[in-house]
């Protein structure tokens, strides 16, 4: 029997970071039950390399992502719409169809933060469980479509 699946939006300023870490995390964890796409209010026009490198480090496929605005998602329909920065969250987001729940998970930005690289990689890696985490944490309290 197949089960359906929830389509989830990651949404943040830039989509250059912490909602693309979103999606990948979505999609890997959520094992075909979820499919998630990331995306931006003033999208950066790039992905973040430190995104891609801390994902393929802690072992999660990034597919091919690519920093887009949120008017690319605006007719597609979703079961969730997530922000993961707080000024995505105070933005007026598009209407998607239907009714989709929303959640914040505020998470701090480390394309802002500056040092060494083990300085970088570290605000990265923080980025990523925080998430990681909130993602593992919704899928057992959600645990996917029925059948």
């Amino acid at each position: 029997m197949k089960l359906d699946v929830l389509n989830v939006l990651v949404l943040c300023t830039g989509n250059s970071c912490r909602s693309v870490m979103g999606e990948a995390l979505i999609n890997q964890l959520g094992h075909g039950r979820y499919r998630a796409w990331s995306a931006g209010s003033v999208p950066a026009g790039y992905v973040h390399q430190k995104s891609i490198e801390t994902l393929q480090r802690h072992g999660i496929d990034p597919g091919q992502p690519r920093s887009k605005s949120w008017d690319e998602c605006a007719a597609q329909s979703f079961d969730l719409v997530i922000t993961v920065c707080d000024h995505a969250a105070e933005e007026s987001c598009p209407r998607f169809p239907g009714r989709p729940k929303k959640l914040h998970w505020s998470t701090p930005d480390p394309a802002k933060v500056t040092g060494s690289e083990a300085e970088i990689d570290a605000a990265f890696d923080t980025a990523f469980f925080l998430l990681k985490n909130r993602v593992e944490e919704f899928m057992k309290r959600l645990p996917g479509p029925a059948s």
